[in-house]
């Protein structure tokens, strides 16, 4: 990430300017990992929140739809602010808003820490939510730039840095938060701190390489020619595939515990557990997703991961206990690939918008999982957690509409 990079950088701008054709910097693995940690720190503390949602309901007496609110509070701010800082990013780059983001991130963990009522945890989840949708369109883009033009592998790599993240948060919570209590996760704001650190450099090897690109005089990039309708229609349906992965996702996240309670009578700490292997299937799939997009093509994998998931995903209610396990490591595996195809598909339909597009991409995917996740805490209160899950598969027949997609690769 020091001298070496740069001297790399400077290299092929040299090259780009005298073939007078579009910059490919070399792979930075240093940034994208980098980038891909705080990814994780960032996730697992977003997780906290849910994570503790088995206590906070009997602490605080709350019903599924009000935990339902607060993953909205915590969400609905990034489905908002994610595609204008996005398109802010694209027109006047700003590369230290990153380490901001995770000084805001750290400010909702103490809040989450020391609320004592419910509008106090609204304005913990909402303030988490903030710090989040600072950090995603930045990150997305700082990857993208480090990517070399293996953009799968790059989106796959910084993905799977938050799947991890929120997949160690019900294992952080089983071993560390339920024993201590809610106050307990003050000690994450640590890691938060941590992640300031690590931005704070890479924000200065954004700004350098901003400064590298402007001299270098780097043709601007177009993408595919499509008309306005296509366009428009491409991005509906990507808004409805993200709607089918995102709602079944979240609802896994927010409620899979209560279902393993409901179902088998299981505590909490086992049922976060099985939480955790679920969650962990989901990083593990969104890795090769990316890679195997490079290699394929996106819209194939697209095609593969949410119609691939469904007849697992359809089954899922209905198993014994071992083969719910089995088939929510599968659903996870193969429903997850879809994410980092989904998001470098979008960018290469507005590659000269990457910060737009990404921040459209993830704020309406975690904007629309969770309405859903809370319109079904809703009805969960009112028909059972199981009917909740009993019905939630059909949200993946939404994965067909991949077949309107255009091919541009």
């Amino acid at each position: 990430m020091g001298q070496i990079d740069t001297l790399s950088i400077s290299s092929q701008i040299g090259t780009a300017m005298t073939a007078h054709r579009s910059l490919l910097m070399p792979t930075s693995y240093s940034v994208i990992l980098a980038v891909s940690g705080t990814h994780l720190i960032n996730d697992l503390i977003q997780f906290l929140l849910p994570a503790l949602y088995p206590v906070l309901k009997t602490e605080y007496a709350l019903s599924y739809f009000q935990l339902g609110l607060l993953t909205l509070a915590q969400q609905i701010t990034a489905c908002f602010l994610q595609p204008i800082m996005g398109l802010y990013g694209d027109l006047r780059p700003k590369p230290y808003m990153l380490a901001v983001s995770m000084a805001v991130v750290a400010v909702g963990v103490v809040m989450l820490a020391l609320a004592s009522s419910f509008a106090l945890l609204l304005a913990a989840a909402a303030v988490l939510g903030i710090g989040s949708a600072l950090f995603h369109p930045e990150a997305s883009r700082v990857c993208r730039m480090a990517s070399g033009g293996r953009f799968g592998f790059a989106q796959s790599s910084f993905q799977v840095g938050g799947n991890t993240g929120t997949a160690l948060g019900p294992l952080a919570a089983a071993l560390f938060v339920l024993p201590l209590g809610q106050v307990s996760t003050v000690w994450f704001g640590l890691l938060a701190v941590i992640g300031f650190v690590i931005l704070f450099r890479i924000a200065g090897w954004f700004a350098n390489h901003q400064r590298m690109l402007k001299s270098a005089g780097t043709p601007r990039t177009e993408g595919p020619q499509l008309s306005r309708p296509r366009l428009i229609l491409a991005f509906a349906v990507i808004g409805a595939l993200l709607l089918s992965k995102f709602v079944y996702i979240e609802t896994f996240k927010s409620y899979y515990t209560f279902f393993l309670i409901e179902r088998f009578g299981m505590e909490i700490r086992q049922a976060q557990t099985i939480l955790f292997v679920f969650l962990g299937a989901v990083a593990v799939g969104t890795f090769f997703g990316g890679p195997i997009g490079d290699r394929i093509g996106r819209r194939r994998v697209i095609w593969v991961s949410i119609v691939g998931a469904l007849p697992f995903a359809l089954l899922l209610p209905h198993v014994n206990f071992w083969g719910v396990i089995v088939l929510s490591i599968l659903v996870g595996l193969i429903l997850s690939s879809a994410f980092s195809a989904i998001v470098v598909y979008a960018q290469e339909l507005m590659p000269q918008k990457v910060g737009m597009v990404s921040g459209f991409v993830f704020g309406f995917a975690f904007g629309v999982g969770a309405l859903g996740a809370a319109a079904l805490g809703g009805i969960a209160d009112l028909v059972g957690m199981q009917q909740v899950f009993n019905a939630l598969s059909g949200l993946l027949f939404l994965g067909f509409l991949t077949a309107l997609l255009p091919e541009i690769e």
